[in-house]
């Protein structure tokens, strides 16, 4: 894949990945309402997807997923490969004495 392929396909990708968080903080009891935005931030950044890899090239794999094998074969290797992470590192910054932690 060019470089330029992987773009376009990570940007359907980071697509595919906002509509799954969007929908997935809507369901998630433990987010507030007013803490939607700063978890959609948090769970579509480059920052969060950095931690699994480069954040270009895991949009484009999404995006590969989603055009291969459609929307819920995407969502589920978002819940399987970013949600887990995206739940440990929400605990972790809800920790007494993390600099991350929501007032």
């Amino acid at each position: 894949m060019t470089e330029d392929e992987k773009r376009t396909k990570a940007w359907i990708g980071d697509a595919v990945l906002a509509l799954f968080a969007r929908e997935w903080i809507l369901q998630a009891p433990h987010i507030k309402k007013e803490d939607r935005a700063d978890a959609f931030i948090r769970m579509t950044s480059n920052q969060f997807l950095s931690a699994v890899g480069e954040p270009t090239a895991m949009e484009a794999k999404i995006g590969v997923i989603y055009e291969s094998d459609g929307l819920e074969a995407a969502f589920e290797h978002i819940e399987e490969t970013y949600v887990p992470l995206f739940k440990k590192q929400r605990a972790r910054a809800q920790q007494p004495g993390s600099y991350r932690k929501k007032k």
